[in-house]
């Protein structure tokens, strides 16, 4: 074989590494000018994520910060996922354009609306997380404080709390679309997912247990929720399940 011949095949990897390496950049420009633009609010986000927990504290008292940079460092941190969380739609619409090219006609047909489902659940999670579970996780712990002691919780162990409640709950909203997919992609059927329904429900339960915090609430608001979207993802899996592909669409596009 020539050695143009080899750089011929060579090109086509090279043109899809140097595609998203660009994307990757377009990705961390959008996650930093949205960090840019928060950063001068850092002290208002904080209180603003902080206030589910803050009506709960004794009167009087607030927040601890025990390590010496914490007053810093727990702002800047949560301005970075905010910036994240903003720069989400950013983030996925990356992703497709890089995956698109691969996808059957019928994919593409339906990724436009998974996309736009994807973003709005997301937010849906982040935002049911905020408004449902902080205020019934928090008045808990606080209901609890035995007799003589403080609650006056750490501004940084609060931080991370908050964080992964959030993340726990965005990603889990997310179940719909990752069920849809896999549905529409072929690996599985709709038929198939419901048979597991039990070990699906199981499943959810752990999860809540290990991505919630110690209680009891916490984990339920995070399992039953999981468990309905998964029902929800199989209810619209058999709509794309049952349209039969026309006119070339199970054709892969040549890449």
């Amino acid at each position: 074989m020539s050695i143009d011949a080899d750089q011929d095949q060579g090109q086509p990897l090279i043109a899809h590494l140097t595609e998203l390496r660009d994307r990757l950049l377009r990705i961390v420009l959008a996650v930093l000018i949205c960090a840019l633009g928060l950063m001068p609010f850092s002290s208002e986000i904080y209180a603003f994520v902080s206030q589910p927990l803050q009506q709960y504290l004794p009167e009087g008292s607030g927040m601890i910060a025990t390590e010496v940079a914490s007053t810093f460092l727990a702002p800047f941190k949560l301005v970075l996922v905010s910036a994240v969380c903003l720069a989400i739609p950013v983030i996925l619409h990356q992703i497709w354009a890089f995956i698109s090219p691969g996808m059957y006609r019928h994919e593409k047909r339906i990724a436009a609306p998974l996309l736009f489902s994807s973003v709005l659940l997301f937010y849906l999670g982040l935002a049911f997380a905020y408004v449902v579970v902080f205020p019934l996780v928090f008045g808990f712990f606080s209901s609890i404080t035995p007799e003589g002691v403080s609650y006056t919780p750490d501004i940084s162990r609060f931080l991370d709390t908050a964080l992964k409640l959030f993340m726990a709950f965005g990603i889990a909203f997310e179940i719909p679309i990752a069920t849809v997919l896999l549905i529409s992609a072929g690996v599985t059927s709709a038929e198939k997912l419901a048979a597991k329904r039990a070990y699906v429900v199981v499943a959810c339960f752990v999860v809540g247990m290990l991505l919630t915090p110690p209680d009891v609430i916490s984990q339920m608001l995070l399992a039953l929720p999981m468990w309905l979207l998964f029902e929800v993802g199989i209810f619209f899996g058999r709509f794309i399940q049952s349209r039969p592909a026309t006119n070339g669409e199970d054709q892969r596009p040549s890449l």
